[in-house]
């Protein structure tokens, strides 16, 4: 689905760099624009490049009068991928459903600055956002 005619691609980026540093930009297609955040750190004893972290992404896919987005908890691995990964520890689902209901409603509220809708992909389990 083609986005929105009311905006560019290139309109839209500049919009979302606002929001933080979420945005990964080269990651960026089209009508799909990727998000992430590195949360927790698996062990700060390793080398910085060689660091894992817990984290989450999003996908927001563009639609006529706004996006639907898909997000997943996982982990942000050595080789720098995302890898979805069951997360057994509740003090680190918490602080990541944090600081993605963090971010959720600052995208929420960005996009209703623009007069875009937010809805999530039907075949996404939610986490109350």
């Amino acid at each position: 689905m083609a986005l929105t005619s009311n905006y560019s691609k290139s309109k839209l980026l500049k919009h979302f760099t606002r929001l933080g540093p979420y945005l990964r930009e080269s990651l960026c297609q089209d009508d799909l624009f990727f998000f992430d955040c590195l949360a927790i750190c698996v062990n700060a004893k390793t080398a910085p490049e060689k660091r894992e972290f817990w984290g989450w992404w999003l996908e927001l896919r563009g639609e006529l009068n706004g996006f639907v987005y898909h997000y997943k908890l996982g982990m942000f691995d050595k080789a720098g991928n995302w890898q979805h990964i069951e997360i057994n520890k509740s003090n680190i689902i918490k602080s990541l459903e944090d600081t993605l209901q963090e971010f959720h409603k600052r995208l929420s509220d960005s996009l209703n600055t623009l007069e875009l809708t937010l809805t999530p992909c039907p075949k996404m389990v939610a986490i109350n956002l």
